[in-house]
């Protein structure tokens, strides 16, 4: 059996930082643990149209702060920052603290790996064949300026009587390669044959420094900061 290490880990304090940033020990680490979670299922749920990527919450003595990377701020930010003082004051009473919310906006959500596999997972749901959804997914990332993708589809494809892996990629995706930028996120498609799993690796480059690349990712994001 293959041993497997996960992108975004096997780069941590590379070229990415962690979605969480605090620190807890015994049982005060399980319940900030558990906190994040029910963060970030809330999040799921009341930003559900708005394309969100990812959830970083970072914790201070007095505050808590949490940053949602979406491909659709004007969604989530609402009519004169509605949306974001609803979302706020639904964290607040979920958490019991103060919490500050910031939206960053994704540049390029084509090259987002997260938000391709939920394209892709979405596809098969209604039905439109996974080989011509990795296509249209790979041609419309490599042309928003990602130097490589790759996808990889596994599940009983097109309804076969047993499961099986597919893949497909374009340009480069060096995985074992620390310095490469490397975007990777996996997503589940429900049909009726069963679930069909999604993996999404995209390549954006090579950084040269601490969690610093030497031109502009392509999906980087920008920061809205909350009223």
């Amino acid at each position: 059996m293959g041993r497997k290490v996960h992108p975004v880990g096997f780069r941590l304090k590379i070229n990415r930082d962690w979605d969480a940033r605090w620190f807890a020990q015994g049982a005060r680490y399980r319940d900030q643990l558990q906190e994040d979670f029910r963060i970030r299922r809330y999040i799921g749920r009341e930003a559900e149209k708005a394309s969100v990527s990812r959830v970083e919450i970072e914790r201070y003595p007095n505050q808590l702060t949490v940053t949602v990377h979406t491909a659709r701020p004007g969604i989530l930010i609402g009519k004169k920052g509605e949306g974001v003082k609803r979302l706020r004051v639904g964290l607040q009473e979920l958490t019991g603290k103060t919490v500050k919310v910031d939206i960053a906006e994704i540049d390029k959500p084509d090259t987002d790996a997260y938000l391709i596999a939920v394209s892709i997972a979405g596809q098969i749901e209604r039905r439109i064949g996974h080989s011509r959804a990795i296509k249209r997914a790979i041609s419309q990332a490599m042309r928003q300026g990602a130097l490589g993708v790759k996808v990889e589809v596994s599940g009983r494809l097109a309804g076969g009587d047993m499961a099986r892996r597919e893949w497909s990629s374009e340009g480069r995706v060096p995985r074992s390669t620390l310095r490469a930028n490397i975007d990777y996120n996996r997503a589940e498609a429900l049909t009726t044959f069963g679930r069909i799993g999604i993996k999404v690796w995209v390549y954006k480059g090579d950084v040269i420094g601490p969690l610093q690349s030497a031109a502009k990712p392509s999906g980087e994001s920008r920061d809205y900061v909350s009223p």
